[in-house]
């Protein structure tokens, strides 16, 4: 192809995808491209850690045990949870994001900041369901490398899990006989 056939292209290409950008948004646009980003970059995270745990030479499981299933899933609530929305990792998420008020204990609520780039990035940090994409891919390819400290790291992890669902049933069954 020549520069004029290339550049024909690309034109055509960039007025599709602004073309399907307008027709997909029904209101507020979304920040499409900041999603494709994020998708690359996930891409991109879990072929490295693939690609890691494929030169260590260590052995995939048939299948995850069940008992792995269980603490991978409680663990990286947990965890997602911490990094998405509590007050003490809200300086990790202060570049992308604006503070709202109070969500729940020992939790803020805040928005994406709607500058380019940031807004994406913003909504990862601020979505514990997108947070956990990304945790338990690093959890497990963790578990894959190092079975042991992996394990250690996830059964602290469910252990604070257990730790708030005790403090948040004490709070309620106090508010419960107090009558508060």
């Amino acid at each position: 192809m020549n520069t004029a056939t290339d550049n024909r292209l690309a034109r055509r290409l960039h007025g599709f995808l602004r073309g399907t950008k307008r027709e997909y948004s029904a209101g507020p646009e979304r920040p499409l491209e900041g999603y494709v980003a994020a998708m690359a970059g996930f891409g991109a995270y879990t072929a490295a850690w693939a690609t890691a745990v494929r030169l260590r030479g260590r052995p995939l499981p048939d299948r995850p045990a069940p008992s792995d299933i269980v603490l991978t899933s409680v663990a990286a609530f947990r965890l997602s949870r911490l990094l998405s929305k509590a007050a003490v990792t809200s300086p990790l998420r202060a570049p992308f994001t604006r503070y709202v008020g109070p969500q729940g204990p020992a939790e803020l609520h805040e928005v994406a900041r709607a500058e380019d780039g940031k807004d994406t990035v913003g909504e990862l940090l601020t979505c514990p369901f997108c947070t956990s994409v990304w945790v338990v891919s690093t959890l497990t390819a963790a578990g894959l490398l190092w079975p042991r400290a992996t394990r250690t790291a996830m059964g602290a992890l469910t252990a604070l899990a257990g730790a708030d669902a005790l403090q948040l049933a004490y709070t309620a069954l106090v508010d419960k006989t107090t009558g508060a």
